[in-house]
């Protein structure tokens, strides 16, 4: 039920909010996590209203969703994301604070210079220190690498995650998108100094199933080194949707440049609508199945949470219909293989990562 509260009326959030939503644990950590975060990459920055933004953001807090995902670049413009934030939990969340995970990363393209990207402690900690001040926090419950990036040793990269933690400036800390490999020996690494990394946010979707390759996979490894997983665009940037199935619309990722329309081939399109068919047959749209599958039961590899963006209440609302069906017979999965087939829209790789 979506309720909008006339401009200036108090908002409190509801009393049931931990009714209906599942959670997970990340390993062996006390971080545990619900099974669908928000997360807030394209869709608040200053190109979006406000308002939206926070309609959101209360309707998520409302239904049990209290992770919220971050980076200090997500904008237009780089930093913008963290601020609008900011403002929206000071006016709205500031009371709740305990009850929150908060995110935030670094290691994508922030400023100019040579420390304005990368891996150094330099940056790391610098951007840790400004996204604290955008958001108005003392602290954030996760601070994540960004990304491998292969000229910085490891080490001085662990070293900054271990700091933020001394710091009292992140309470946990993982990392994104590094391979099987690379997880190996950064764990190896945090763990001589005492701060073992806790979770790992990589891309995975019915398009992108990169993690599950590999010997060991992705998903294997994180198992074996006791992390959680929080899987990034589990829709392939919107594909996994009704939205391209007769055309790309003028005001979609792929329509305003987003996303590349390269991504979207005939082949693909047909996988899409085949998925379409089979998410009908369950009773599910094809955003709703592909979350569901995104967690379904892996045993010691199942995905920890699914990290969703939303334009809309609306559009959340529909995501947060994944977990009335996430339970997939032998022949769904078996149907779904046919066209859950990785189509080449990994674009998070560093220039120095090699797939396991």
């Amino acid at each position: 039920m979506m309720n909008f509260l006339p401009t200036g009326t108090p908002w409190l959030p509801s009393t049931d909010r931990y009714s209906t939503m599942p959670t997970a644990r990340c390993a062996d950590s006390g971080l545990q996590l619900p099974r669908i975060a928000l997360g807030l990459w394209h869709n608040f920055g200053d190109d979006r209203p406000f308002q939206t933004q926070r309609d959101i953001i209360r309707f998520a807090f409302d239904h049990g969703i209290y992770h919220f995902d971050i980076a200090n670049n997500y904008g237009p413009p780089a930093g913008s994301t963290e601020e609008n934030f900011g403002r929206i939990f000071a006016k709205d969340l500031r009371a709740h604070r305990h009850e929150l995970v908060i995110s935030t990363k670094a290691g994508w393209d922030m400023w100019e210079g040579p420390y304005g990207q990368g891996g150094s402690r330099n940056y790391l900690l610098s951007s840790l220190d400004e996204s604290l001040t955008r958001m108005g926090l003392d602290y954030v419950d996760i601070f994540y690498h960004h990304r491998p990036e292969g000229e910085t040793r490891l080490e001085e990269s662990m070293m900054a995650l271990r700091d933020a933690v001394a710091s009292g400036k992140a309470r946990y800390v993982g990392i994104s998108s590094y391979s099987a490999h690379a997880t190996i020996q950064a764990q190896s690494i945090m763990r001589e100094l005492g701060v073992p990394l806790v979770i790992h946010q990589p891309s995975y979707s019915m398009l992108n199933r990169w993690v599950e390759e590999g010997e060991p996979s992705l998903l294997d490894t994180a198992a074996e080194q006791k992390m959680g997983v929080i899987a990034f665009s589990p829709l392939a940037q919107g594909m996994l949707t009704d939205k391209y199935l007769d055309g790309i619309p003028e005001n979609s990722r792929l329509g305003v440049g987003k996303v590349s329309r390269e991504f979207l081939t005939d082949e693909t399109l047909d996988h899409i609508r085949a998925l379409n068919d089979i998410a009908h047959e369950r009773g599910q749209d094809l955003a709703q199945m592909a979350i569901a599958w995104v967690l379904r039961d892996q045993g010691a590899r199942t995905v920890t949470t699914a990290l969703v963006g939303a334009s809309s209440v609306e559009q959340l609302s529909n995501s947060l219909g994944a977990l009335d069906a996430t339970d997939f017979s032998d022949e769904e999965l078996q149907a779904i293989d046919e066209h859950a087939v990785d189509s080449g829209i990994n674009q998070w790789w560093g220039a120095t990562e090699t797939r396991p």
